[in-house]
């Protein structure tokens, strides 16, 4: 049982209950799905999936995330939306993940270097929280500077590192386009890390702490793409782990904790394939914001009728609507479709009753 040797079995978990929710996850060959959430309406339907599959799950927020969450009439040229809502965010997983009984890793998604700002500011937050819990706010922050010298990355990476742990790093660079940036035009081999590079992120940070994870480029983009315009070689990964444990002499045949980035829209076989070599943490972000759509677009075309006036429907001039269009319905009806795609991501992953 995944929740076995974790001092915290439900609500969010930090530090050594991470670490070893993602060895054992390793050891039972599952990857945790990393759901990016904008509101309390997200995190509930995620929460929900992975309670009813009994599994653990990771709830994260990206930077145009975050600034949802505190109100796109918030202003965010200093990054002071996001900062305002990833905090926001984070207290209210707080408050309600223990009341789903199970595990859950709070963390943030993709830091680019001109969103630093943002992470400085939600680590403030960590520090505040830490002097008063005991722990960090965040289980965890994914800084990606995939797009800047590999030498900047790392050391930038150990930076922040040193200032809190668990710290997520990625490495390489992912096609497609998430949160405004477009990596659609870079030369294809780009898209693949080589192994020496992951023996030298993983050299680098294991010196400071055993609290990190590589996101690892095997072909990744992000976004869904036609079948056949995207090759992902998942066979890399073993490589790089091969590589790392020849290099550190290692008795871990899994030595990185790896992460897939990019997984909407990807076949079973390639999850099965990038789990058997180490990844402990799937993205996904694309096929939930479609499913969400899909629940609230069918509730609209099925009762279309009873929603274009508050009074008056098929049934009656005199009818009223507020059981239609009250957005607990409606909104409700996304909720179930998103939990839905949720459950099918736990069971590909194999995290579905590991608790």
């Amino acid at each position: 049982m995944a929740t076995a040797n974790l001092s915290r079995k439900s609500g969010v978990i930090v530090g050594d209950d991470v670490h070893k929710l993602f060895k054992y996850a390793q050891e039972k060959k599952f990857a945790i799905p990393a759901i990016n959430v904008t509101s309390s309406s997200t995190v509930v339907a995620s929460l929900e999936a992975a309670r009813d599959k009994k599994a653990p799950i990771i709830l994260q927020m990206s930077q145009g995330g975050a600034a949802y969450f505190a109100g796109k009439g918030v202003a965010n040229d200093k990054q002071q939306a996001s900062i305002a809502g990833a905090v926001a965010g984070a207290h209210y997983i707080r408050s309600v993940a223990a009341s789903y009984e199970i595990p859950v890793i709070l963390h943030t998604d993709h830091c680019a270097k001109k969103l630093l700002p943002w992470l400085d500011g939600m680590m403030d937050a960590d520090e505040a929280y830490y002097k008063e819990h005991g722990e960090p706010l965040f289980s965890s922050h994914m800084i990606d500077l995939s797009e800047e010298e590999v030498d900047f990355n790392i050391q930038t990476t150990a930076k922040y590192l040193k200032r809190a742990q668990p710290m997520k790093q990625e490495i390489g660079i992912t096609g497609g386009e998430e949160d405004g940036v477009n990596n659609e035009e870079v030369d294809n081999n780009a898209l693949y890390t080589q192994p020496e590079d992951i023996y030298n992120i993983h050299k680098t940070l294991s010196a400071i702490s055993p609290y990190f994870s590589i996101a690892a480029g095997f072909g990744n983009v992000h976004g869904v793409y036609k079948p056949g315009n995207v090759k992902l070689h998942p066979e890399l990964l073993g490589k790089h782990q091969a590589y790392v444990k020849e290099q550190t002499g290692s008795k871990d045949e899994k030595p990185a904790f790896l992460v897939f980035h990019g997984g909407s829209g990807s076949s079973k076989a390639e999850y099965s394939e990038a789990i058997s070599h180490g990844v402990v943490k799937v993205n996904l972000d694309t096929d939930l914001q479609y499913a969400y759509l899909t629940g609230i677009r069918d509730y609209v075309l099925k009762k279309k009728d009873y929603i274009m006036s508050q009074v008056g429907n098929p049934e009656g001039e005199d009818k009223p609507n507020k059981k239609y269009f009250d957005p607990r319905v409606w909104v409700r009806e996304g909720e179930k479709t998103m939990s839905a795609r949720v459950q099918e991501g736990l069971v590909d992953f194999n995290t579905a009753n590991q608790l």
